[in-house]
């Protein structure tokens, strides 16, 4: 049962640390794309749009899942405990402390991820948009 235990721990903080790297690297891209990007390139707004918002759902998605996925670490890590608990017949509180603090790290992990993913998909959505009002001011279409 340890094993396993370890298997679903480190392997929901891994998934996560996957996540974490996977929202980094696209937010690091699209902003180099912004700084290399021509606006006069475009000639047709929705072209633009189509560039700029590239990948940013991927951003989202992580944002919006890693606490829920941290949250499934935490309840399949309280699940454990009570699985040694019921195995074991009694238990001392002081283990029942540690397992049930253990499994909160996987939330704790996953807010982690979530806070800068939401973080970065607002930072690079906001770039993409006053990008997109440049483009709008520079070809005269800008406006009500």
């Amino acid at each position: 049962m340890g094993l396993i235990k370890l298997s679903v721990d480190y392997g929901i903080i891994g998934f996560l640390i996957f996540m974490s790297i996977v929202s980094l690297s696209i937010a690091i891209e699209r902003l180099l794309v912004y700084r290399n990007l021509r606006l006069g390139d475009f000639s047709d707004k929705k072209l633009l749009e189509l560039e700029l918002t590239k990948k940013l759902h991927i951003i989202a998605t992580i944002g919006s899942n890693a606490p829920y996925i941290g949250l499934l670490g935490t309840v399949l890590g309280i699940m454990f405990t009570f699985y040694n608990i019921g195995e074991e017949g009694f238990m001392e509180t002081g283990k029942i402390m540690i397992g049930l603090a253990l499994a909160l790290k996987a939330t704790a992990v996953g807010l982690l991820v979530a806070i800068p993913s939401v973080a970065l998909y607002n930072f690079t959505l906001r770039k993409a948009k006053v990008l997109i009002m440049k483009w709008e001011i520079e070809n005269g279409r800008g406006g009500v």
